[in-house]
């Protein structure tokens, strides 16, 4: 699998959020984020949602080829994917994409899909009760 831009490239490029929200909270938002977020992020509610994230690139992986490690580990096995990003961050390259995945995040970035990437990962997302946004840049 060739890569046609290194990971600090892609990094530079646009950007979209899958996230347990449907968008962007504001600053001035009259809920409490905070309070909420520190809940999301309780050791098991965070499983859940890391979970939802696995789920997702393995279903993705069933329609598109990944690589990771720099593009040094195609197609990993599914208990690798599920391993690997229970422990560390992880850049998942897609096509010309990169999906970053973080162990103690509620949320990915996808960096620079093309608009059929974005539709299918935006689908996926949906399957899991998740939200594929774009933040102001």
């Amino acid at each position: 699998m060739k890569v046609k831009k290194t990971i600090d490239e892609l990094l530079q490029e646009p950007y979209w959020i899958i996230d347990i929200l449907p968008g962007q909270v504001p600053k001035d938002s009259p809920g409490q984020y905070f309070a909420v977020e520190k809940y999301f992020l309780a050791e098991d509610r965070l499983a859940e949602i890391k979970q939802k994230h696995i789920n997702l690139i393995l279903k993705l992986n069933c329609y598109k080829d990944i690589s990771i490690d720099n593009g040094m580990t195609y197609n990993p096995s599914p208990d690798r994917i599920d391993e690997e990003m229970r422990d560390r961050f992880l850049y998942i390259i897609v096509d010309d994409a990169m999906i970053l995945s973080e162990p103690d995040d509620t949320h990915m970035t996808v960096f620079d899909p093309d608009e059929r990437l974005l539709h299918l990962i935006t689908e996926i997302a949906g399957s899991e009760g998740l939200y594929t946004w774009k933040p102001p840049q």
